[in-house]
C-alpha cells in the first residue's frame, strides 16, 4: 500500500474516532467537566454537618416525623417491648406541661406526663443525644467517617433549637403540642428532643 493510501486510511480512522467522541466542556482551569451520574448514590462527603442539617431538615426530618410520628398509645406499646437495642422514633403529643425545668439554663426541659409517667423533652438552647439524626434514618454508611456522622447529631440538635419558641416558667400548667425525637431503650424514652413546640389555646 502506498503512502498516499495509508494516509487516506488514517484520515478515515481519525474521522471515525472524532465522530464517536462526545464533546466535554472545560472548567476555568481547563479540566473536563464530568456530568453527574444520575444513578450515583447521594453523598455528603463535601458538605459540612451544618449544611447537611439545614438542607435535609424539611425533607428528611420534618417530613419523616409527619409521616411516622407515634402517638402516646403507640409509644407505650413500643416501650413495653423492653428492647435493649436502642432505636429512635418520632413522637407527636398534646398534653399539659407539668413544669419547665430551668435548673440548667442552657439545657432546659419541659416535663409532660405521658402514659402516666413523666417525660423530659429538651427544648434548648443545648440539646444532647442522637435521637433526631437516628429517627430520621441517617446511617453511618452515608458519611465519610465516624466523626462526620457524630457531628451531624450536634448539627441537627442546633438546627432544632432555631425552630423552637422560647420556653420559660409561663408554660407551666399550659397545654402544649410537641413533636419530638426520642431514643427508646429498656422501656425508657431517653434524650427526647423537641422539633416543633407550641402552646394550645386554653
Amino acid at each position: 500500500m502506498s503512502l498516499k493510501q495509508w494516509g487516506a486510511v488514517l484520515t478515515g480512522c481519525a474521522a471515525l474516532l472524532l465522530t464517536a467522541c462526545t464533546v466535554v466542556d472545560l472548567d476555568a482551569d481547563g479540566k473536563p467537566i464530568i456530568p453527574a451520574d444520575p444513578n450515583a448514590k447521594a453523598s455528603f462527603d463535601n458538605q459540612t454537618p451544618q449544611q447537611i442539617a439545614q438542607q435535609t431538615w424539611q425533607s428528611r426530618v420534618l417530613n419523616t416525623a409527619t409521616r411516622h410520628a407515634l402517638g402516646s398509645s403507640e409509644l407505650a406499646t413500643q416501650l413495653k417491648t423492653l428492647s435493649s437495642t436502642p432505636h429512635s422514633v418520632f413522637v407527636r403529643l398534646t398534653g399539659k406541661v407539668e413544669k419547665v425545668d430551668s435548673s440548667n439554663e442552657r439545657e432546659q426541659k419541659l416535663v409532660m406526663i405521658v402514659n402516666g409517667q413523666p417525660l423530659e423533652i429538651q427544648s434548648g438552647p443545648v440539646i444532647r443525644g442522637n435521637a433526631i439524626r437516628d429517627a430520621a434514618g441517617f446511617r453511618f454508611e452515608e458519611f465519610t467517617n465516624q466523626v462526620q456522622f457524630a457531628q451531624l447529631s450536634r448539627a441537627f440538635n442546633r438546627e432544632a433549637v432555631t425552630h423552637l419558641p422560647k420556653v420559660d416558667g409561663s408554660w407551666n400548667g399550659k397545654t402544649a403540642s410537641v413533636v419530638f425525637a426520642a431514643t427508646l431503650t429498656n422501656g425508657k424514652a431517653d434524650d427526647a428532643a423537641a422539633l416543633e413546640l407550641k402552646q394550645e389555646a386554653p
